[in-house]
C-alpha cells in the first residue's frame, strides 16, 4: 500500500496533532524491520510517498540517513522533516543532489540545552561529580579540589545561535563578562539584549575562564577544539560541550584534564556515543551526561510540534517552516 507521508521513527508526544492530521492526509507508519527491508520497501510499497518525518529512534532499524540511504529513498520523496535540530545524520549533500528538502527543530530545544549547559557549568565550577561521589563512598570532603565561583569570570561561547543565546540568558544572572565568537557577528541591537561581546576565535581561547560550546557539527567544526585550542587555552579553564562530541578532540581534551590545562570538563556529548572515551570515565574532574539535552517531556513535544508542523506545511502547501541552513535559499521568506 502506497502512502503519501511516513513516519520513520516515532511520534510519542504530539500524537494528537498526528491524529488530527491523519484525518485530512495518508501517515503511515514504516514497518521495516532492517536497514535493507526499508531499502526494498522504498522500492515497494512506500514508493509514492512525497514526504518523511524522520526521527532518531529509527536509527536502530535503517541507521543514519547517509548518502546510500538517501539514494534508496522514494523517486517522489519530496521533503524530510526532522525532529531534532543538529542533522549531522542526515547526508545533506545527497538530499541537495536529489532535490529533497530538509526542515529541522532549532528552536525548540534551546531552554532545554541551555539548561544542562548551565548545569555542566555549574557542577564543573563547584566539582559536584567529586562531591556526590566523595560522600557517597564516606569520605566527606578528604582529597577533594576546592571548586570556583562564577561570579566575575570570562564565560566564553562558541555559537551564539538560539542555544548560545539562551545560555547567555541564563548565565547573566551569576554577573560573569560573557563574549562570544560566531562566523558572522550579531547586531549592537542583539549584543546589548544579551550583554555579549563579539571576539575573535583565539581570542576567546586566550581570555575565557569558563568556555561553552553550541556550534552545530559540520566539516568546519570537526574538530574545532584539538591540541593546539587547548595549548591557547588558560591554565585551569571549564570547558562545557553540549553541541555535538565530535567537535572536540576527546584525547586532546583528555591530555589537557590530565596535565590541568583544562580544570574540569562538562559534557552531554561525546565522539563515538554511547561510547565514552576512558580517560573521561576515570576523571575525577569531568561531568559527562548520555546525551540529555533535549531529555524532557516539554522539549520532545516541542520538537515533535515542529517537526509535524513542517510535515503539514509540506503536504499541504508544498513547503516547509524551518528549513535547514543549507536549503533556506530554495524557499521565499
Amino acid at each position: 500500500m502506497s502512502s503519501t507521508a511516513l513516519i520513520v521513527g516515532c511520534v510519542s508526544f504530539a500524537d494528537d496533532y498526528l491524529k488530527e492530521l491523519q484525518k485530512s492526509h495518508t501517515i503511515t507508519y514504516s514497518t521495516s524491520r532492517s536497514r535493507q527491508e526499508f531499502f526494498d520497501d522504498c522500492a515497494g510499497k512506500y514508493k509514492d510517498v512525497t514526504a518523511i518525518y524522520y526521527s532518531s529512534e529509527s536509527h536502530a532499524v535503517t541507521g543514519v540517513f547517509d548518502k546510500e540511504l538517501i539514494d534508496h529513498l522514494p523517486r517522489a520523496l519530496k521533503f524530510i522533516t526532522f525532529c531534532a535540530a543538529g542533522y549531522d545524520s542526515i547526508d545533506v549533500t545527497a538530499c541537495t543532489a536529489r532535490n529533497i528538502m530538509v526542515s529541522n527543530t532549532p528552536t525548540a530545544v534551546d531552554a532545554a540545552t541551555a539548561d544542562i549547559a548551565v548545569l555542566l557549568i555549574l557542577s564543573c565550577c563547584r566539582n559536584a561529580n567529586q562531591a556526590s561521589e566523595n560522600i557517597r563512598s564516606g569520605r566527606w570532603r578528604h582529597g577533594m579540589a576546592m571548586g570556583i565561583d562564577p561570579e566575575g569570570k570570562t564565560l566564553g561561547i562558541l555559537g551564539m545561535g538560539g542555544i548560545g543565546k539562551t545560555i547567555a540568558k541564563r548565565m547573566s544572572g551569576f554577573e560573569m563578562k560573557i563574549i562570544y565568537h560566531n562566523r558572522t557577528r550579531l547586531d549592537k541591537k542583539t549584543e546589548e539584549k544579551y550583554n555579549a561581546t563579539w571576539v575573535d576565535f583565539e581570542t576567546l581561547l586566550r581570555t575565557s575562564d569558563i568556555i561553552s560550546v553550541s556550534v552545530p557539527l559540520n566539516k568546519d567544526t570537526t574538530s574545532l577544539l584539538s591540541y593546539r585550542e587547548f595549548t591557547l587555552m588558560k591554565d585551569g579553564v571549564v570547558l562545557v560541550n553540549t553541541a555535538r562530541g565530535k567537535v572536540i578532540c576527546e584525547d586532546a581534551l583528555v591530555n589537557a584534564l590530565e596535565s590541568g590545562k583544562v580544570v574540569s570538563a562538562g559534557l552531554d556529548v561525546f565522539e563515538g556515543e554511547p561510547t565514552v572515551h576512558p580517560g573521561l570515565l576515570a576523571h575525577s574532574r569531568s561531568v559527562i551526561f548520555p546525551h540529555i539535552g533535549t531529555f524532557t517531556k516539554e522539549s520532545q513535544k516541542k520538537m515533535e510540534m515542529v517537526a509535524l508542523g513542517n510535515l503539514e506545511a509540506a503536504l499541504t502547501r508544498n513547503t516547509l517552516i524551518t528549513p535547514i541552513s543549507e536549503h533556506k535559499k530554495f524557499f521565499k521568506n
